[in-house]
C-alpha cells in the first residue's frame, strides 16, 4: 500500500506545481504598465492630482502607472474612453464632481453611467470654491451681495469658465437657492475669466480655492466665502456659504476610478496600495500645500459619496436648466 500512496503524493505534487504557475501568473496584479487617463488637458486639479497618484503607486507596486490627457467635449472624451475600456485593471480614470457628479445632470444622452459604468478605487483629496469679487466691487460680504443682488436684478454678473463647469454649475445653484437673480457671463477657460475680474469688467468669480488664493493673497480680488462645510485653512477669516445664509456646500474631491468589473483581486489591489498612498505623510503634506482636504476614502465608503453627490448634483442640475456647451 506505500508504494501507492507515494505514487499518489507524487502525481498530487505535480499537479500542484503545473497549478501554482497560473495562479501566480493570474494573481500577479499589475504585471504589466497601467495607464491612467486624466480628461482634461496637462495643469489643473485632474492632472496634479493624476499625476500624484500614478507617481505614488507606481513606486508602491513596481509596476509604471502612465498618465494619458485624455481632451474634448469638457471631460467626456477621456472619460468615455474609461468607461469602454477593457475591465482588466490595466486602465483607470481620474474621476471628479465634475465628470463624475455634474455631467449627469449636463447632457441629455450621457455615454457613460458614472454608478454603473464605474467602481470607485478610492477618493484622494477635495478642494473647496472660493467666492470672489473685483476689488473695488463696494459689496464686502454674501450676504451683502444677495440684497443687492435682491434689489437690483440681474444687474451683478459673475464668470465662469464655461456653460456646464464647476465654475458655473455652484454659483447658479448658490444664486437659485439664495432666490436671486445675477447674470452669468461664460468664457473659454479660467484664464480669460481671470481678466475680466482682475480688471473689474465682471463683479464675482467662483473658483477652486487653491487657484484663488494667489488673486486674494495678492490684493487682486476679495474673497467673500468659500464653498466647502467648514473654513478653508488658507483663508480661515472667509466665511462659509453656509455660515453666510445660504444652505450649500460643496467640495469637489478626486480620486482614482476602475471600469465596472475589473477583476476583484485587481479591485483588491488597488485598493490596498491606494490606502498606503493616501497614508503617507508626504503625500498628506503635498495634497494640503496646494489648498486641498486629504480624503483618503476606499471602497464602500467611497462608493457611498460619489453615489450621494451623483443623486444630489445631478438632479439640481436639471432643476436650474443648466446645459454644457
Amino acid at each position: 500500500m506505500q508504494p501507492r500512496i507515494n505514487r499518489r503524493r507524487a502525481l498530487a505534487a505535480a499537479a500542484l506545481s503545473l497549478t501554482l504557475p497560473g495562479l501566480q501568473a493570474q494573481g500577479a496584479y499589475p504585471n504589466r504598465a497601467v495607464r491612467v487617463i486624466v480628461p482634461q488637458p496637462p495643469g489643473g486639479g485632474f492632472d496634479s492630482v493624476g499625476r500624484l497618484m500614478a507617481d505614488r503607486l507606481g513606486k508602491l507596486t513596481g509596476q509604471s502607472f502612465v498618465v494619458e490627457n485624455r481632451t474634448g467635449s469638457g471631460t467626456l472624451v477621456g472619460t468615455e474612453l474609461a468607461a469602454k475600456a477593457a475591465a482588466d485593471g490595466y486602465t483607470l480614470l481620474v474621476g471628479s464632481i465634475s465628470n463624475m457628479a455634474l455631467n449627469p445632470g449636463l447632457y441629455a444622452s450621457l455615454p457613460y453611467d458614472s454608478l454603473r459604468d464605474f467602481e470607485p478605487v478610492g477618493l484622494l483629496v477635495a478642494y473647496s470654491y472660493t467666492l470672489m469679487a473685483r476689488k473695488d466691487l463696494p459689496l464686502r460680504t454674501l450676504a451683502e451681495v444677495i440684497a443687492h443682488a435682491r434689489a437690483n436684478p440681474g444687474k451683478l454678473t459673475y464668470a465662469s469658465a464655461g456653460n456646464g463647469s464647476g465654475q458655473h454649475v455652484l454659483p447658479a445653484a448658490l444664486w437659485h437657492l439664495a432666490g436671486v437673480d445675477v447674470t452669468h457671463v461664460p468664457y473659454r477657460g479660467a484664464q480669460a475669466a481671470y481678466q475680466d475680474l482682475l480688471g473689474g469688467r465682471v463683479d464675482l468669480f467662483f473658483d477652486l480655492s487653491p487657484t484663488a488664493r494667489p488673486q486674494v493673497d495678492a490684493g487682486n480680488a476679495r474673497a467673500l466665502a468659500v464653498s466647502g462645510p467648514a473654513r478653508n485653512p488658507m483663508h480661515p477669516q472667509v466665511p462659509t456659504v453656509q455660515e453666510s445664509g445660504v444652505a450649500l456646500e460643496l467640495e469637489s474631491w478626486f480620486g482614482l476610478f476602475a471600469p465596472a468589473k475589473t477583476p476583484r483581486d485587481a479591485l483588491e489591489r488597488l485598493r490596498a496600495e491606494f490606502a498606503k498612498m493616501a497614508a503617507m505623510a508626504d503625500v498628506q503634506d503635498s495634497l494640503v500645500k496646494a489648498g486641498g482636504k486629504p480624503m483618503a476614502l476606499v471602497g464602500e465608503p467611497a462608493r457611498a459619496l460619489v453615489q450621494r453627490d451623483v443623486e444630489h448634483w445631478s438632479r439640481l442640475v436639471r432643476t436650474l436648466a443648466i446645459k454644457a456647451e
